[in-house]
């Protein structure tokens, strides 16, 4: 046989080996019998010509690339592929249906009494229903309206009615006006 047969039988095996060691576990021994397959084919292709070792060298760094994706691509269809790489599950598999989290979703914007003090959490009556809720930062005195803002990790977060009609004062003291801050100081003190 030819050195450009015993070259080209060498790349043919190195690129056979750098595929079977996607679908065979051998801890890179394939991997490595592969880059020196097709070393040895480059070396015995500048042995017989100059222009066939510049041919090998083109056709393992176009083709190499090009087999080893394709293998990438069938690798998930084989049965190793599919023990390795599981299905991605739906976000219905893995969301649980939660009746009680869509009825609480569906009290956002309605109007309840507190029926115990809140000082952050308490219970409020919506319909008949006692639910368990948290304020939004203000305490909540029993019997007091509260409208429900959001529902957030199973808990129904509710604010105070007569605070949704009383403007908030800033707590950022430098957001308030002067005169809300400190007396005037050209008022005569009585």
């Amino acid at each position: 046989m030819d050195i450009w047969a015993w070259a080209l039988l060498l790349l043919l095996t190195g690129l056979v080996l750098a595929v079977l060691e996607m679908f065979v576990p051998s801890g890179g021994i394939l991997g490595f019998l592969a880059a020196c397959s097709l070393i040895g084919s480059i070396v015995l292709g500048f042995r017989y010509s100059v222009t066939y070792g510049i041919v090998l060298i083109l056709v393992i760094l176009f083709g190499a690339p090009i087999i080893i994706s394709v293998g990438l691509a069938l690798w998930p269809r084989t049965p190793m592929g599919r023990r390795v790489l599981l299905d991605v599950p739906t976000s219905e598999e893995v969301l649980p249906e939660d009746p009680q989290k869509k009825v609480l979703k569906s009290m956002v914007g309605q109007v309840g009494v507190a029926k115990t003090k809140m000082l952050p959490s308490g219970v409020i009556v919506i319909q008949g229903r006692h639910i368990d809720a948290i304020s939004d930062g203000t305490p909540i005195e029993p019997g007091e309206s509260v409208r429900v803002l959001e529902v957030r990790a199973n808990r129904v977060v509710v604010r105070p009615l007569k605070a949704e009609t009383q403007p908030v004062e800033p707590d950022d003291l430098l957001s308030r006006p002067v005169d809300s801050v400190i007396p005037d100081p050209f008022e005569p003190d009585a």
